[in-house]
């Protein structure tokens, strides 16, 4: 009865339209008077949630992403992008997915990747002669490619919710599947855009393409520094994020030039908002997952799954499904923290390594941050397109099959996320 009060008061939340966070905070009070606890348990869960040391990096990732944004460094990049693979058929499309490898693995938002290239590539993409369903389908599903490719702040989270594994695993585990997404997502954009009859750019010549790498390469350093501080042990997470947002400062100011006093403020205020609203699901969430651990929802879901079927191959794929349709109605960061303490036993269960299992989790929840009905950077690409959001998703799901197959194969070949790891052992 006390699990169905928690989920109860969650669930009543959420169709209110309250935040997910206060809608956390709520059904977890409402658990504790249920359970007859003191509430100053509660609290304590909550501070215990937010008082962790390498929680610290996420503000700094998140200034730093917002930082180039803002600062010129998005415009590099597709620049090298276009250089690089621009030539091939509809290879803006191609070109997109490019830039948002690139850019997502400096920025590690996926809304920030959706906001910032897409305002600068669906415009010319649309004057290109490309459809608007299409320019924003190949934008939002590469977002993805931000949380997935270091550094992302979301795995961050997904280390502190599995009870703080190493995080430079998480880090370079990502690599691989990232690149992999981005290769599924480049192919069919490719073949989409066969299909379309759309034009091929000119090779600009391999001197505008060295040029162009030179002008984007301080930008490109700053993924380097975070992801390199980490893995060499130089630099802890939180040091590594604070020295990157430095780094993001003086490439777009001193460098660049192209950070006005306006836009540093923008960057600011958006990272404290930012910032504070992943925090606050941070401390609600935990004492959430409290209450999760009390009623033993990992030990009922492990019951409930090995009950329909003891095959690993099967009971993933219904993991997979489960945290698909998740992803589809709730916030990620949210997600993140209540799922990791119900699906990581059962996948620890079945011999499966925590490492594995947070990128397939970011994958899983990323495809659901591009799918309707709260899909945010499916909403993002759109409004950036100025199309419909039913417009876009008439044309969207052979974007989604590439993910999905990136996806599979993650799942059921350790190897595309385990093989760098193992090498720092």
């Amino acid at each position: 009865m006390g699990l169905a009060v928690l989920f109860g008061i969650f669930g009543l939340g959420l169709f209110c339209g309250m935040p997910v966070a206060f809608a956390l905070g709520l059904a977890a009070v409402g658990g504790f008077l249920y359970e007859g606890l003191p509430l100053f348990i509660g609290f304590q869960r909550i501070l215990s949630g937010v008082s962790v040391f390498s929680l610290l990096a996420i503000p700094f990732f998140i200034f730093a992403g917002e930082l180039m944004m803002q600062g010129g460094i998005a415009n590099r990049l597709v620049r090298l992008a276009s250089s690089a693979v621009g030539s091939v058929r509809g290879g803006l499309g191609v070109v997109n997915v490019l830039s948002s490898m690139l850019f997502g693995g400096i920025s590690g938002s996926a809304v920030a990747d959706t906001s910032a290239l897409g305002s600068i590539l669906i415009p010319v993409m649309k004057d290109k002669g490309y459809d608007p369903d299409y320019a924003v389908n190949v934008t939002v599903t590469s977002s993805v490619a931000g949380i997935v490719i270091p550094p992302s702040h979301n795995m961050i989270l997904y280390a502190v919710a599995a009870g703080g594994m190493s995080v430079s695993k998480l880090f370079i585990a990502g690599i691989v599947p990232g690149i992999l997404m981005c290769l599924c997502l480049a192919l069919v954009a490719y073949w989409v855009a066969v299909r379309r009859g759309y034009p091929a750019e000119t090779f600009p010549g391999f001197k505008a393409l060295g040029v162009a790498t030179i002008v984007a390469l301080p930008g490109l350093m700053t993924a380097v520094i975070i992801v390199g501080g980490v893995l060499s042990g130089v630099m802890t997470v939180t040091e590594s994020g604070a020295f990157g947002a430095i780094w993001a400062i003086l490439m777009t100011t001193l460098v660049y030039r192209e950070l006005t006093w306006p836009a540093f403020k923008l960057a600011v205020i958006t990272s404290v908002r930012t910032t504070a609203l992943v925090m606050l699901l941070v401390a609600t969430a935990s004492a959430f997952s409290y209450l999760l651990a009390l009623y033993r929802v990992p030990d009922l879901l492990g019951n409930f799954v090995t009950g329909i079927s003891d095959n690993p191959l099967i009971i993933l794929l219904m993991i997979n499904l489960i945290l698909l349709v998740l992803g589809m109605i709730m916030d990620m960061a949210a997600l993140i923290l209540i799922c990791t303490p119900i699906f990581l036993p059962v996948a620890v269960g079945l011999g499966m390594d925590p490492v594995q299992f947070g990128v397939i989790l970011m994958m899983n929840l990323g495809l659901g941050l591009c799918t309707p009905p709260v899909g945010a950077c499916l909403f993002v690409g759109c409004v950036v397109g100025k199309i419909r959001i039913e417009q876009a998703v008439k044309s969207i799901l052979p974007f989604y099959l590439a993910i999905l197959v990136a996806l599979m194969l993650v799942t059921y070949v350790p190897a595309f996320s385990m093989f760098l790891p193992s090498l720092m052992e």
